[in-house]
């Protein structure tokens, strides 16, 4: 069971994350499964942009600093 998280400032709503939905790209076929939706790893790095912090001191309830590093 996957317990939702609290809201960011830095998060996309609904009617911006479909504007840009289709510039992200899909995962590689083939791969492993995604683990973490594209749109939560957009908004680690929109929180990594806002905030500026170092990639390691994401919060621990967004996707890991390395996933969205890469």
């Amino acid at each position: 069971m996957m317990v939702e998280r609290r809201p960011y400032p830095t998060d996309l709503p609904d009617a911006e994350w479909e504007m840009i939905a289709d510039l992200v790209p899909a995962p590689w076929p083939g791969g492993r499964p995604p683990v973490h939706s594209r749109r939560e790893i957009i908004i680690a790095l929109a929180y990594w942009l806002q905030t500026g912090c170092a990639w390691r001191l994401l919060p621990h309830d967004l996707p890991p600093w390395q996933t969205v590093y890469h």
